[in-house]
């Protein structure tokens, strides 16, 4: 991981702000959703990108009924009946 030599306070709501350069350099923009992970004991924050709920693939994938599934798996369903 590498640093990017910001330092940014946490407000009362548990809030902090992304550096403009920052939402900029990885195309953030308002109202885009933001995925939090942990990682041992680092916190990191990623674009949300959604995964096809059986493989985890994240291309070509299409939204079912509130669920994400990708073209190959939709297609493997669509063989079995």
């Amino acid at each position: 991981m590498k640093p990017a030599g910001v330092v940014r306070k946490v407000d009362q709501l548990g809030r902090i702000v992304l550096p403009k350069s920052l939402r900029k350099r990885y195309q953030m923009n308002e109202g885009d959703p933001v995925e939090i992970l942990v990682q041992g004991d680092h916190i990191i924050l990623e674009r949300y990108r959604p995964k096809c709920i059986f493989c985890g693939s994240m291309e070509d994938v299409n939204d079912f009924k509130e669920r994400y599934i990708c073209a190959q798996c939709l297609e493997e369903m669509t063989q079995l009946s």
